[in-house]
């Protein structure tokens, strides 16, 4: 991928940090329809994008921790198997005011990187048979374009099977 970082003047907590990291990365922006079911999906009919690389930002409360989930928005996420992936029991969404308090995003804006507070995370097996995928900037409307390999690193996401079809 062209290396463009595209960082303008009041950039989201996650491009700021992947500016900081020196990562190839490449924003899309679109415009937002609240009206729209899912946001993810909007964000991969907008950019055109296949909806398997388009990954969502979800946050699950595993044994009374939070725990980040990055999975495909063409699928759900496999609340079992998340919990295996970082040693839990049993998992379940966290509440969504808990979710946006603890990450500094809002809903559907929600970003694996540049959370206020680092979480574990768990990015889905399928990002690694994808050139690039794509996840939220934070904000709604906004996408960063990067390699899986460079989320996980950036985020210390371990990777396992966590999404259903």
């Amino acid at each position: 991928m062209a290396k463009k970082k595209q960082q303008q003047p009041g950039g989201t907590p996650a491009t700021v940090a992947l500016t900081a990291a020196g990562v190839d990365f490449t924003v899309h922006s679109y415009d937002h329809d609240p009206a729209h079911p899912s946001y993810g999906e909007e964000a991969a009919e907008a950019m055109g994008v296949s909806p398997d690389r388009v990954f969502k930002t979800l946050v699950a409360d595993v044994d009374g921790a939070l725990t980040v989930a990055v999975v495909p928005v063409a699928g759900s996420l496999d609340l079992k198997a998340l919990a295996a992936a970082v040693g839990g029991k049993r998992a379940t969404m966290a509440d969504p005011i808990l979710a946006e308090r603890t990450t500094g995003y809002v809903r559907g804006g929600i970003s694996p990187l540049g959370q206020r507070k680092k979480l574990p995370t768990v990015l889905d097996d399928s990002a690694s048979t994808h050139p690039t995928i794509c996840v939220s900037a934070g904000r709604r409307g906004l996408e960063v374009e990067l390699a899986a390999e460079d989320l996980a690193s950036l985020t210390g996401a371990k990777t396992a099977p966590i999404a259903r079809p």
